[in-house]
């Protein structure tokens, strides 16, 4: 398989906007998709911003920040990922709507290109059986925020084939990631440790264990921890913490997993975390 030098990236949120950086920063032509003009616009002011920013710091030269920004299109039309050799989902984490989009995408890319999900629990069997090349589709999650995180877990289907895979992992080394890979199981390997921490986290809270704050000291201080599970809670967004419990409870079928009733609680009163302004923990508005 030829070497990757387009990328697509769908999803102007905070995980598609760092993937799209974080290419366009390591010389890829870059195009990020949403269909929400107004997330669009966000994405654009947040990646030129960052950029701006590296380059003020020394971190990056003025060169390389102008070449990044030259490497990077906005569009709201999935039909301009025709020419890239990879495109890397990073919407909802809801098995129903990516593998719509998976679908929607078999259709428009070439016939040569990858398709890889960001997801962080979701089947990528069960994903790349919406295309017509389940051998092309792969697991490429990225950790949070992605241009500071060292971790991309890869995850190969069933019937994901040896190029695809050497050909996303030699991208993640250019972009300068370390490398796990996972079979694809419910949660791979990150989250099916994480977030059952993160649940038993709410439960110690929901049952009257300690204080949100004690729960998170003694998890910092006792385990080395840089974050607490509440706090961290919060930095990933409750509503997707919660969306990789029922993915685990469903696919791994043991009560262990089923969410904590504060988690649904908190959830469904819109309480997801920072992006929110109120998670477990209130926060000032940005």
């Amino acid at each position: 398989m030829a070497e990757i030098r387009s990328v697509g990236v769908v999803g102007g949120g905070q995980m598609g906007s760092g993937i799209a950086q974080l290419a366009a920063v390591n010389s890829l032509e870059v195009w990020i998709h949403d269909s929400d003009s107004t997330a669009l616009s966000k994405a654009h002011q947040s990646i030129s911003s960052t950029i701006q920013s590296l380059v003020s710091k020394g971190r990056l030269s003025k060169e390389k920040g102008a070449e990044a920004v030259r490497n990077l299109k906005y569009t709201s039309s999935l039909e301009d990922f025709g020419s890239v050799d990879i495109v890397i989902e990073a919407i909802v984490e809801s098995e129903e709507v990516k593998k719509k989009m998976f679908t929607r995408l078999d259709s428009i890319v070439k016939e040569s290109a990858i398709l890889a999900s960001n997801t962080s629990s979701i089947s990528i069997t069960r994903l790349a059986s919406a295309t017509s090349r389940p051998s092309q589709v792969i697991g490429m999650h990225f950790m949070n925020p992605p241009p500071i995180m060292k971790l991309v877990e890869i995850i190969r289907g069933a019937n994901t084939s040896d190029d695809t895979f050497n050909a996303t992992k030699c991208l993640a080394e250019r972009l300068g990631k370390k490398i796990v890979c996972s079979q694809d199981f419910s949660g791979f390997i990150v989250n099916r440790i994480l977030m059952p921490m993160i649940n038993e986290a709410f439960h110690a809270l929901y049952t009257g264990v300690a204080t949100k704050e004690d729960i998170d000291a003694g998890m910092k201080l006792g385990t080395n921890h840089p974050m607490g599970p509440l706090e961290l809670a919060d930095h990933i967004g409750l509503d997707v913490c919660l969306s990789i419990m029922k993915v685990l409870h469903a696919g791994l079928g043991d009560s262990k997993y089923a969410p904590c009733p504060l988690l649904v609680q908190y959830v469904d009163a819109g309480r997801l975390g920072r992006k929110k302004g109120i998670g477990v923990y209130q926060y000032s508005k940005m």
